[in-house]
């Protein structure tokens, strides 16, 4: 077994799309980056990265590279999770939180964790996902910036691994 922590912050700025574990959220204010800037999803590729002992998002998908401008980072999630597949690595467990002071993302989770699972091919019951404010406190708090760490623990049996323990 191996564990990776992701965490990431973006500014957010007026008239941009907000992205948040590839779902589009309805916002007046978006992430600003390199790519689609989906903090949640850059979270989730730096903790597979790091399971796998592999780097982390900024070597892999540099936002100096003019290919990854715009770019949707589910693709960002699908090359990490494949790169793991190829070194006999599966999610065990992903659990997600995403700091914002608005919009109140509670009534995303359902499609959020969906959207997850799929990326990983794995049950959505694998998935956990948090949403926090900044309590009036900090750029998250004064509604700057969005943030999102994530936890990911994967093994070589990945999701296979409870059926096999109980045969």
């Amino acid at each position: 077994m191996r564990v990776g922590i992701g965490h990431d912050t973006h500014r957010l700025e007026s008239g941009r799309p907000l992205w948040i574990g590839g779902v589009q959220v309805p916002s007046d204010r978006g992430a600003v980056g390199h790519s689609d800037a989906d903090v949640l999803l850059h979270a989730v590729t730096d903790a597979l990265l790091g399971s796998g002992g592999l780097g982390d998002i900024g070597q892999w998908f540099p936002d100096t590279d003019p290919q990854y401008a715009g770019a949707d980072s589910s693709r960002f999630v699908e090359i990490a999770r494949d790169e793991l597949a190829g070194l006999g690595l599966a999610v065990v467990n992903l659990d997600v939180i995403v700091f914002a002071e608005s919009p109140r993302l509670s009534g995303f989770a359902s499609a959020i964790r969906e959207r997850l699972a799929t990326l990983l091919e794995t049950d959505i019951d694998r998935i956990n996902f948090k949403a926090k404010t900044g309590e009036g406190v900090g750029p998250v708090g004064r509604g700057e910036a969005i943030e999102a760490t994530a936890a990911v623990l994967v093994d070589g049996h990945g999701a296979d691994r409870e059926a096999s323990e109980t045969t």
